[in-house]
């Protein structure tokens, strides 16, 4: 290092002439890109001790899952002037990537390991609906609800309930909980059956509370989706209404808790900073990244697919949203401030559910009286709005519609010799239970140890 003016200078060997270093020029890792799965891990890394660099193009925390107020809603859509019916644009919080957290999942255990649930409110939502044969009922909440369910008949609400108490009470260590079942070779399929229950009754047990996007669990190991299913039934009972949880003022706030744990210990931020180019040493491993005429050098660089060349990526499909802002909650929903609502795939003859979410100026994300409503799914025929038009059906007169469709990618490797460790993009989904899993393998790969969830997810601090 050299002192100029009093001032001093940080220069390094590795700097070619003319370059400047990027903030404090060497680090354990860069992040790049603040979205939750790269805010997670910038996060934990820091909190570990390791020196962290961590950029973002955009100006605002959250990349492609933030959290926009009117103007920059508008702005991103290139929709034109804000009309002045929808109040003031700091009551708006709209998520770009809008989901619900289960209470007792994966996402909250990982909120409650870090402590950042000391920085943000969640509130339970209302209610959780499925589409049936054209009408849109209640999950039931439990196995009492069940028998008075409109969503089958007498004799299968008494199997169907018998059902959830096997699931209840099953312990994978404990084969007295078993009835005689090995899950780990019993598909689903066979376990639905061995129960008595009906085709409508698996798609609806499957969609709706193990949160399957498709049929292909039906014929695998029925263990997995059974543990989904007990996950649902843990944190719907933690509140009674619905198993979902979400922060006050919107997804947005998730990737700002973690970023603020990783500035706290001592993490590097700078938004507004695009990446020109990954550097890589000899034998091919990424070490550092280039920023007009800065560099910085790390150890690996980790990021979102959009950072990454196209060599290092590959597309696993297309996944259509639409925001939709209405001035009444959604018909069917017992006027609901929030809730979620499955459409099965099967039901509008698609593979892949539509998913549909409310939320309202009850968790600080819109006006009073306007109500933000977000239909998406996996696309399948290339056409967005053929897609989704089952979810858009159920929400009567939209004031504004706000449509995008984004490409998914995923790596090609798992980084170990490039040293580059790439996310997968979210998917199609109304909740984070796909993508956590997902952010536990990125852990893991970046720091070759899985990351410790043996915590009590009742252990929630915040006002529900």
């Amino acid at each position: 290092m050299s002192d100029t003016e009093g001032e001093t200078k940080l220069t390094f060997d590795w700097l070619p002439e003319g370059m400047e270093p990027l903030a404090d020029g060497e680090y354990d890792a860069i992040v790049m890109g603040t979205g939750l799965k790269e805010s997670v891990i910038s996060g934990l890394l820091s909190v570990h001790g390791k020196k962290v660099l961590h950029v973002d193009r955009n100006g605002y925390y959250g990349a492609e899952c933030a959290s926009l107020n009117l103007t920059n809603l508008f702005e991103k859509f290139e929709a034109g002037e804000v009309p002045g019916h929808l109040g003031s644009n700091r009551d708006y919080n709209v998520d770009l990537i809008p989901k619900f957290i289960m209470a007792c999942g994966n996402l909250t255990k990982m909120l409650l390991h870090t402590k950042v649930t000391r920085y943000l409110e969640f509130k339970s939502i209302d209610g959780s609906y499925v589409y049936k044969a054209g009408k849109v009922l209640k999950v039931p909440a439990t196995p009492e609800e069940a028998l008075r369910s409109p969503l089958m008949g007498l004799f299968e609400k008494r199997r169907f309930r018998k059902f959830l108490i096997f699931a209840e009470r099953y312990e994978e260590d404990q084969p007295s909980t078993h009835d005689g079942h090995d899950l780990k070779t019993m598909t689903m399929r066979q376990l639905y059956e061995a129960n008595g229950l009906l085709p409508e009754t698996h798609e609806f047990i499957s969609h709706a509370m193990c949160l399957q996007t498709d049929e292909a669990h039906l014929d695998e190991p029925a263990l997995a989706t059974l543990k989904e299913l007990k996950t649902y039934m843990y944190s719907l009972t933690r509140y009674g209404t619905s198993p979902y949880i979400y922060p006050c003022y919107g997804l947005g706030g998730l990737p700002e808790g973690f970023s603020r744990l990783c500035a706290i210990h001592g993490g590097t931020f700078m938004l507004n900073r695009d990446i020109d180019e990954i550097m890589y040493d000899d034998s091919g491993a990424a070490c550092g990244v280039k920023s007009g005429n800065e560099m910085a050098k790390a150890k690996m660089v980790i990021g979102d697919p959009s950072y990454f060349p196209r060599e290092k990526v590959h597309a696993t499909g297309q996944v259509v949203r639409c925001i939709c802002f209405l001035d009444h909650p959604i018909p069917s929903t017992n006027d609901n401030a929030s809730s979620q609502i499955v459409i099965p795939g099967p039901q509008v003859g698609r593979k892949n559910d539509i998913f549909v979410c409310c939320v309202s100026s009850t968790h600080a994300v819109s006006a009073p009286g306007v109500y933000i409503a977000i239909v998406s799914t996996k696309m399948e025929i290339g056409k967005p709005e053929e897609e989704i038009a089952a979810g858009l059906a159920l929400l009567g007169n939209i004031m504004q519609r706000f449509t995008s469709v984004a490409t998914t990618y995923e790596p090609n490797e798992d980084g170990s010799k490039d040293q580059c460790f790439i996310s997968s993009s979210f998917d199609g989904t109304s909740h984070f239970e796909n993508d956590v899993e997902d952010m536990l393998a990125l852990y893991k790969r970046v720091t070759g140890e899985d990351l410790d969830m043996n915590i009590n997810a009742d252990s929630v601090e915040a006002d529900y």
